[in-house]
């Protein structure tokens, strides 16, 4: 089907500690079960990229929600709270892991749901999505899409927030992870990208790695200089088919 029709609305839903907050849920409108995915922000926040990232599941058969990782901070698509987030240095690593548990139930609760949940992270989100892999038992597939600071050669420039750089919990990994980056980029660069991948062989976990030449940060966004169209159209269609084999109900 080239289009089908979709709902979006603004929804509640329980993150870490029980706390109340906001996140954009999208899903086809025709009556049936579908795989769920949770969508983790970038750095500059809750904002309308990412509510269209949304928007894209749905319409690919996907029940899709992105939690606003800074709601206790105010509105997380506000330049002034994403600003004071980016002063803290993100959110704290057990907070983003209860918000993005609290967003799955979300999707496992509703009727629509086939009980398959996924995750995909961009930039920030990316390093959050691959930590979520190694600290979320019951995903059912992980995408990292270029997530900075998994490798850190330095630990004592770890926040107290974010204790541990995601690759040293890599033996955790029990879902099937894609990850897509750019090979201009510098956080994550393609030496960290290999570090990455050697500890997935390492732990033989169930992965694959895809880079692309003439891209580097953030070349899926298109309204930022960045943005790489063909590499952009690629990365989209091998992440549309690792979801459609990791997410489908046999």
């Amino acid at each position: 089907m080239a289009f089908r029709g979709i709902q979006a609305e603004t929804v509640k839903f329980q993150g870490f500690n029980g706390d109340s907050g906001e996140a954009y849920y999208a899903r086809p409108s025709a009556a049936g079960k579908y795989p769920g995915v949770v969508v983790i922000h970038h750095f500059p926040g809750w904002d309308e990229w990412t509510a269209e990232v949304v928007r894209k599941f749905a319409d690919h058969g996907y029940a899709a929600i992105a939690p606003s990782l800074y709601f206790r901070l105010g509105d997380g698509a506000s330049p002034e709270v994403v600003a004071r987030a980016r002063a803290a240095g993100g959110m704290p690593d057990d907070q983003v892991m209860g918000d993005v548990s609290g967003a799955a139930s979300f999707l496992r609760a509703q009727p629509n749901s086939n009980g398959k949940v996924g995750v995909i992270g961009f930039c920030s989100g990316g390093r959050q999505a691959y930590l979520a892999a190694c600290r979320i038992a019951d995903l059912d597939a992980v995408v990292d899409c270029w997530g900075g600071s998994v490798v850190v050669d330095d630990p004592s420039k770890l926040p107290k927030t974010q204790p541990v750089a995601p690759i040293e919990l890599t033996e955790r990994i029990r879902c099937p992870l894609l990850g897509l980056f750019g090979n201009d980029d510098t956080n994550p660069s393609p030496a960290d990208v290999d570090r990455t991948e050697a500890a997935l062989k390492r732990f033989g976990k169930n992965y694959e790695f895809h880079r692309y030449d003439q891209a580097g940060h953030a070349f899926f966004a298109w309204y930022r200089a960045n943005y790489r169209p063909e590499q952009a159209q690629d990365g989209w269609k091998k992440m549309f088919a690792f979801f459609e084999r990791s997410l489908a109900v046999a």
